[in-house]
């Protein structure tokens, strides 16, 4: 037995009532404030859905940063794009040689770790700048190249009031995300990866 049709005057009815509600929330939601935004989990999107953030703060005019902790040898289409367009607006820097099982040189990783964070630390510290993308810090964290308590403390100590930052990578330490004021955990459900396709530009890089 099918559903009942519904009535035009109805389906108003619902969604006025839907539509006030929400607007009585969104009425209480006045504040404004800087966030330490974190993207993790082992799903694809983490860095894209840092650079979407980086491209609408672009769009608003708003001067952002960023500093790849792990990718900085690779030729990225977002590197491209931010850095032959959108200069002014957008200070880049790679500052990663690559994955760990691709340098298998762990002094140089931690060199590489602490430049970027030090160059981190520079722009952060920055009020002009809006938001500044840390990619794939997270990893730099996971194998101990960074001390985890030391970014945290930096976070929540000098970061500007109105400076967002957004931190990605796997494995986000437990610390950074009880600091942190949004957190999203991608979730994989299936890459094609596992069905031998690699790495491919416009979707990975």
């Amino acid at each position: 037995m099918g559903r009942k049709p519904v009535s035009e005057e109805e389906h108003a009815a619902k969604k006025a009532k839907i539509k006030a509600a929400r607007d009585r929330m969104m009425a209480e939601k006045i504040g404004e404030k800087g966030l330490i935004i974190v993207h993790t989990g082992p799903g694809k999107g983490k860095s894209s859905s840092g650079f979407g953030m980086i491209l609408r703060c672009i769009a608003h005019g708003m001067p952002c940063a960023v500093v790849q902790f792990i990718k900085g040898a690779w030729d990225t289409g977002e590197r491209r794009l931010l850095t032959e367009h959108f200069g002014d607006l957008c200070q880049f820097h790679a500052m990663g040689e690559g994955f760990t099982w691709e340098t298998q040189n762990r002094v140089r990783d931690i060199a590489a770790a602490e430049a970027g964070w030090e160059k981190a630390k520079e722009l952060i510290r920055d009020p002009s700048i809006r938001m500044v993308l840390l990619d794939e810090i997270n990893i730099a964290l996971r194998y101990e190249y960074l001390d985890i308590e030391a970014v945290i403390a930096f976070l929540r100590e000098e970061k500007p009031e109105m400076t967002h930052v957004v931190l990605t990578g796997r494995n986000a330490a437990e610390g950074l995300i009880e600091a942190a004021d949004l957190v999203t955990e991608m979730t994989l459900v299936k890459h094609p990866f596992r069905a031998g396709i690699k790495a491919q530009a416009g979707v990975e890089y």
